[in-house]
């Protein structure tokens, strides 16, 4: 594809009165690129994937297209002390990751991806190529978080920013037996409040001695390589496999999301735990927020979540049946743990990620 054919598309889709959808790079929770009640077509954007990084000016140019493993390649192979504040997925496609709010392990740090966001060019309904000059502060305010289609954003200028030579990860398994429960309810006393430069997902350094963290446990590396170590990949896998657009795993799937704001009680984490013995299948994953997240104003982008988040919950069920019935039963299993999670979570309104795609939340029943 070329640049003129996202022009074309917007025009004949407007002269041919087609829902126009568009697919950038993965991923999408609900798969709503593909789907539609109207006639429709999909403008795929996967091969508009250049990057241009500038360590002299700290910043780089993005193409929608690309992944974000691509945009962590190409900073390190210039740099091994500049990164990208973004997520922690390297199939994740940098249009859709941006467009809804994108977060990542540097967030706590750095905030999040869409702060880091200095221009775009976008393509507008009359097929305009458009730059943050041209386009006015309100429309790329509204494209640096706003999740809706105000156009189509061809690229991002993206600020890097600054990492040591070296960081250091750690992973730590501990079970019921091992005092789970007093752990994730000492981390929601801190893990909010620990120095920025630590991000964690249930772990947490000395201040926490409850995780039993020994220095054994501790491992150096690039930052480039902490991010497949976050993806799982084993100690020692080639960096070039950010530039794989393959996904690691590929199941079905589905994601929910929540807020918390206020600590869940020891009886509460007893009931959740109990709960998902129970449902087997279901997990939660806890992503510590504050940090630089409360410097940042909830107007300055659209993106609300800062002060005032202890952590984002995300609901995560995957399974590898195929057919409508193994659907419904996963999907009830989630349902189940979210409902049970009711209580503790934020309310009025009961908050969600965007970029967790799902279609239960927003539907009313006029179609």
């Amino acid at each position: 594809m070329h640049e003129t054919h996202i022009q074309a598309a917007i025009l004949c889709a407007k002269a041919d009165r087609l829902q126009m959808k568009i697919r950038r790079g993965g991923h999408d929770y609900e798969g709503v690129s593909y789907v539609s009640q109207v006639p429709f077509f999909i403008l795929d954007m996967f091969n508009l994937r250049s990057i241009n990084v500038s360590i002299e000016d700290e910043t780089a140019w993005v193409q929608a297209g690309a992944t974000l493993g691509e945009v962590y390649y190409r900073i390190a192979e210039k740099s091994n002390t500049h990164a990208f504040a973004a997520g922690v997925c390297p199939t994740v496609g940098v249009g859709c990751h941006l467009v809804g709010g994108g977060y990542g392990n540097l967030m706590r740090k750095y905030v999040l991806s869409v702060d880091k966001i200095i221009d775009a060019q976008l393509f507008d309904v009359k097929g305009r190529l458009l730059d943050r000059e041209s386009m006015g502060e309100d429309l790329f305010w509204a494209i640096t978080g706003g999740g809706a289609s105000f156009g189509v954003v061809l690229a991002y200028k993206i600020r890097l920013v600054r990492v040591p030579a070296t960081v250091t990860v750690f992973r730590v398994e501990k079970t019921l037996e091992q005092n789970a429960i007093d752990i994730v309810y000492r981390l929601q006393q801190v893990a909010d409040k620990l120095h920025e430069d630590i991000f964690i997902r249930m772990i947490l350094d000395v201040s926490f001695p409850e995780l039993g963290l020994k220095q054994t446990d501790c491992i150096e590396m690039s930052w480039v390589e902490s991010i497949l170590y976050w993806t799982s990949f084993p100690i020692g896998t080639p960096v070039d496999v950010l530039l794989s657009r393959t996904p690691q795993v590929r199941t079905h799937l589905k994601r929910k999301s929540d807020y918390l704001k206020q600590p869940i009680p020891k009886d509460g984490l007893k009931y959740i735990f109990k709960r998902m013995i129970e449902l087997e299948t279901p997990l939660l994953a806890f992503n510590p927020y504050e940090g630089r997240m409360n410097e940042i104003s909830e107007s300055a982008k659209p993106f609300p979540h800062r002060a005032g988040n202890i952590c984002k919950i995300q609901y995560a069920t995957n399974w590898d049946e195929d057919g409508l019935e193994a659907a419904n039963h996963y999907l009830n299993l989630t349902e189940m743990l979210y409902g049970y999670m009711t209580p503790f979570v934020s309310k009025f309104p009961r908050a969600a990620f965007l970029n967790y795609r799902d279609l239960d939340l927003g539907i009313n029943h006029n179609g």
